[in-house]
């Protein structure tokens, strides 16, 4: 059970491991993308079709037909990755050796939707990937596996979520069997440590300047590939969306959101500790560019405050 390419990476270390079948693929129903919003499947259901496997795309995974058709695959497990619905207990009681789960955390560190956004944004240096036997709470089963990785200065949420997406996979993968044949005894999650990653929404990618540079810069990379960081360029007329896709930490001191250069050397913008070095913008409407080429085309005067 999943949909994003996180589970996409799941499904297909799955497909060839030896003494197991996939049965059937579940995923969310098609979804309009795209300009003309034409029904897209989710990368998972591209991958069940090209192997030929039978999915099925409940609308609720509470829908009672869909628990019915499910029933009648007779599951031994169930291995979910990203699916975006929480499962009732009718469903997580149903195969014999339960359901498992790969999150994309240290449990029991960022229970939630967006752990990997959280990690970056609260500036983790490590993180890592949890196999967790599910349970009717939100990321609170008994844990099977883990597996760390650091959180690079050049990692974004994208980067960081390809890495884990295979990390999880491989360990799925490897858990499985081991926990089938008995090897494996789920432990429960410690008592300490629980932190909770909710969804990342819109207004997460604005850039508060009075926020230390290192803050900003966490989450610029933290807002990669959506929604992406952005604040706004006051004119004489009204102020215009920038989105700022990649920044580096610079030890200058200036008034917060306030431009301290604009030249040869790039643009520098004041935080509440430090500055940041835009390296790469993109006004509304436009395309990514270079610091350069942005000046090229929008020239910006020192003591220009960003909003």
């Amino acid at each position: 059970m999943g949909t994003p390419e996180l589970a996409g990476a799941s499904l297909q270390a799955l497909l060839p491991l030896p003494d197991f079948q996939v049965a059937a693929v579940v995923t969310q129903p098609d979804r309009p993308t795209g300009r003309a919003l034409k029904l897209h499947p989710s990368p998972v259901k591209e991958i069940a079709l090209r192997e030929s496997l039978p999915v099925l795309q409940p609308e609720r995974a509470r829908d009672e037909n869909f628990i019915q058709e499910l029933r009648g695959l007779q599951p031994d497990l169930i291995a979910v990755a990203a699916f975006g619905q929480l499962l009732p207990k009718s469903v997580l009681d149903l195969p014999r050796f339960g359901c498992l789960n790969v999150h994309t955390s240290l449990l029991p560190k960022y229970r939630g939707a967006a752990p990997i956004q959280w990690a970056i944004l609260n500036g983790e240096s490590e993180t890592g990937v949890t196999i967790m036997k599910m349970d009717a709470g939100m990321d609170t089963g008994d844990i099977l596996a883990q597996e760390k990785t650091p959180i690079r200065p050049e990692d974004n949420s994208q980067t960081l979520r390809d890495r884990l997406a295979a990390m999880g996979a491989k360990l799925l993968a490897r858990t499985i069997p081991e926990y089938v044949a008995g090897h494996l005894r789920p432990r429960p999650q410690p008592a300490e440590g629980v932190s909770h990653a909710p969804k990342i929404k819109k207004q997460d990618g604005q850039i508060d300047w009075t926020q230390p540079a290192r803050a900003v810069w966490n989450r610029v990379r933290a807002m990669i590939p959506w929604p992406g960081a952005f604040t706004r360029l006051p004119t004489e007329w009204h102020s215009h969306l920038l989105k700022i896709w990649e920044v580096e930490v610079t030890p200058l001191l200036g008034q917060p959101g306030h431009v301290l250069r604009a030249d040869k050397s790039g643009i520098v913008v004041g935080c509440g500790a430090d500055a940041l070095r835009l390296l790469v913008l993109q006004r509304e409407g436009g395309r990514r560019m270079g610091a350069q080429e942005f000046l090229a085309g929008h020239p910006l005067q020192a003591g220009q405050r960003f909003g």
